[in-house]
């Protein structure tokens, strides 16, 4: 009990002295759609060294895989579904992704600056 005071008197401490914890609002999102299975937008810039919340949302009524051999991600979204990405830190370059079941038409690309 005597311990879980301290604890507790520490974390109060700690905010009373103006320090502050990184919440998920202060994480960058950016949205791209699929339509027609093309993105949009194609090309977008996010911050470099800094991680983001990607979230693609599929307007067509077929599936699309989203993926990119540049950056971990890859998730089959529904017709008419989303998908969510916390995507970690890039640094600066060009990272390209791509619609798996659309190759030819399905390819974009995130700079990050």
């Amino acid at each position: 009990m005597k311990r879980m005071i301290l604890v507790t008197a520490g974390v109060l401490a700690l905010f009373a002295s103006g320090m502050s914890v990184a919440s998920a609002d202060d994480v960058p999102t950016f949205e791209i759609t699929i339509k027609d299975h093309k993105f949009d937008p194609e090309k977008f810039d996010v911050p470099a060294g800094k991680d983001f919340k990607l979230i693609v949302k599929n307007l067509d009524a077929t599936p699309e895989e989203f993926e990119s051999f540049d950056f971990p991600v890859e998730k089959i979204i529904a017709g008419g579904g989303e998908g969510v990405f916390n995507v970690e830190a890039l640094d600066a370059g060009d990272y390209k992704f791509f619609g798996e079941f659309n190759m030819d038409t399905a390819n974009g690309v995130i700079t990050a600056k």
